[in-house]
C-alpha cells in the first residue's frame, strides 16, 4: 500500500506565521500605523500618547551611558595599542567632516534646482521663533554644547579609563568585571527592546496629533525636496563609499531596518543608539571602533541634520526673494561646516544653529524660522534616519580601513 508523503504546506505556513508574529519589525511597523490613525482621527487621544513614546525613549537613554562607556573602555583596554586609538579617532573626525560637507552641498544644489521656497508664504502657518532669535541665540557656545551632551560626556570619560586602564596592574581582573556587567546590560537592552512598538505608537500618535496632517500641504514642497535629498545621499553618496569596499547599501538598511523603523516612531535616533551598537559588533565591526566612532558620530557626523540645515537656508532665503552669491552660499555651507557639529544633544539646537547662519549673513530675515517651526516635527525622521544610516555606514568604513572588519554577517540570526 502506498502511503503519500506528508503535506509541507501546512507546517511551511505556520512556521511562516510564528517568524512573522514574532518579528519586532512587523510589530513597530503596525504600531506605527496605529499611531497614525489614532493621531489622525482622535488628535486629543493621540496628543496624550506624548507620555508613552517619552516614557520609552527615557527608559532607552537609560541604556546609553553604560552602553557606551563599557563599549569604549573595553575596546581601549582590550586593544593594546593606544597609538591606534588617536588613528582610529583622526581618521573618524576626518571622514565625518568630508561626508558632512558633501551633504551640505547635496541640500544647496538640491533646493536650487527644485526651488521650495517658491512659493506664497501668506498661507503659511506661522510659529513662535522668538526663543530662537533673540540675542542670545546668536552665539553658539561651544562649551555650553560639551557640557549639554551626554553622550560627548560619557564618550571623553570612558576614553580617560580605557586608557588608564591599561596601565592598572590589575587589568584582566577588571576586564573580566566589566565583561560581565556589559552581560548584563546588553540582555537588559534585549528585553527592553520588545517595548519599541509601544514607544513608536506613542511618537507617532503624538506627532500627528498635535501638528495634524494638514500642516504638511503648504510646506510639502519643501519635505519632499528634503525627504528627496536625504534618499539620493544615502543611496547615491553612501551607496557608492559601500560599494567601494564591495558592500550593499540595500543589504545594510535590510539588516538595520527594526532601527530604522524605530527612529521613524520615535522622531528619535537616540532610541536606536544602544542597539545599533550591537548590531555594528554582530555584523563584524571590532569593538573598539564600534565603541569610539558610534557615540563620536552622534555628536559630529550628522549628515541628516547637515542636508536640513543647508535646504532650510535657501528656503528661506527663495521665501524673501534674496538673491545668494555665489561668495555667500560658499559662506553658508562653510558657517554650517562648524556650526551643524554642534546641532546635536540640545533641544532646539538646529534653529539656533539656523539662526546663528542667517544672523551672520544679514540678508535673510531671521524671523523666517517661524514657518519651518509646524512642519519641522515631520522632517525630524527624515533627518534621524539619515543621521542613523550615516553613523552606520561610518562604522563600517572606519572599521574595515582598519581591518578590524571580521567576515560580514548579515543573516537574520544574527539580528536575535
Amino acid at each position: 500500500m502506498n502511503i503519500p508523503a506528508p503535506n509541507p504546506t501546512p507546517k511551511i505556513k505556520k512556521n511562516l506565521f510564528q517568524a512573522v508574529i514574532t518579528n519586532l519589525t512587523f510589530w513597530v511597523l503596525i504600531a506605527i500605523i496605529a499611531g497614525i490613525l489614532l493621531g489622525h482621527f482622535s488628535p486629543e487621544n493621540g496628543i496624550k500618547m506624548e507620555k508613552v513614546g517619552k516614557g520609552f525613549i527615557d527608559l532607552i537613554k537609560l541604556f546609553i551611558g553604560p552602553i557606551i562607556f563599557l563599549t569604549i573602555v573595553l575596546g581601549i583596554s582590550g586593544m593594546g595599542n593606544l597609538k591606534k586609538v588617536g588613528r582610529i579617532g583622526v581618521k573618524a573626525l576626518a571622514y565625518f567632516e568630508v561626508v558632512s560637507t558633501v551633504a551640505l552641498a547635496i541640500g544647496v544644489a538640491v533646493a536650487y534646482l527644485f526651488q521650495p521656497g517658491k512659493i506664497d508664504k501668506s498661507g503659511l502657518q506661522i510659529g513662535d521663533a522668538s526663543q530662537y532669535t533673540n540675542s542670545t541665540a546668536e552665539h553658539f557656545s561651544w562649551l555650553q554644547f560639551f557640557f549639554s551632551n551626554f553622550t560627548l560626556q560619557v564618550l571623553v570619560a570612558a576614553i580617560i579609563c580605557g586608557i588608564a586602564l591599561n596601565f592598572y596592574q590589575k587589568r584582566e581582573q577588571t576586564i573580566l568585571v566589566l565583561e560581565r556587567i556589559s552581560n548584563v546590560v546588553f540582555t537588559g537592552l534585549k528585553y527592553v527592546m520588545y517595548l519599541a512598538p509601544i514607544g513608536a505608537f506613542g511618537g507617532m500618535a503624538y506627532t500627528i496629533g498635535k501638528f495634524g496632517l494638514a500642516t504638511l500641504i503648504p510646506l510639502g514642497k519643501l519635505m519632499l525636496c528634503v525627504y528627496l535629498t536625504m534618499a539620493l545621499f544615502v543611496f547615491l553618496v553612501l551607496g557608492s563609499i559601500l560599494k567601494y569596499y564591495k558592500i550593499s547599501i540595500l543589504s545594510i538598511l535590510k539588516y538595520i531596518k527594526e532601527e530604522l523603523l524605530l527612529v521613524l516612531g520615535t522622531s528619535s535616533s537616540e532610541a536606536a543608539l544602544p542597539s545599533i551598537m550591537v548590531k555594528l559588533e554582530k555584523m563584524g565591526c571590532s569593538k573598539s571602533v564600534v565603541g569610539l566612532v558610534i557615540p563620536t558620530g552622534y555628536s559630529f557626523n550628522l549628515d541628516g541634520t547637515s542636508i536640513y540645515l543647508s535646504m532650510s537656508v535657501i528656503f528661506l532665503a527663495q521665501l524673501y526673494d534674496v538673491h545668494l552669491s555665489f561668495f555667500e552660499i560658499l559662506t553658508v555651507i562653510g558657517i554650517l561646516m562648524i556650526t551643524s557639529k554642534g546641532a546635536a544633544g540640545v533641544t532646539g539646537s538646529g534653529f539656533i544653529v539656523l539662526a546663528s547662519t542667517l544672523t551672520a549673513l544679514h540678508k535673510i530675515p531671521v524671523e523666517g524660522l517661524a514657518f519651518l517651526l509646524g512642519v519641522d516635527k515631520f522632517m525630524s525622521e527624515a533627518r534621524a534616519i539619515t543621521n542613523l544610516i550615516g553613523n552606520t555606514v561610518a562604522t563600517i568604513i572606519i572599521s574595515k580601513t582598519e581591518r578590524d572588519f571580521t567576515e560580514l554577517d548579515l543573516s537574520p540570526e544574527s539580528t536575535a
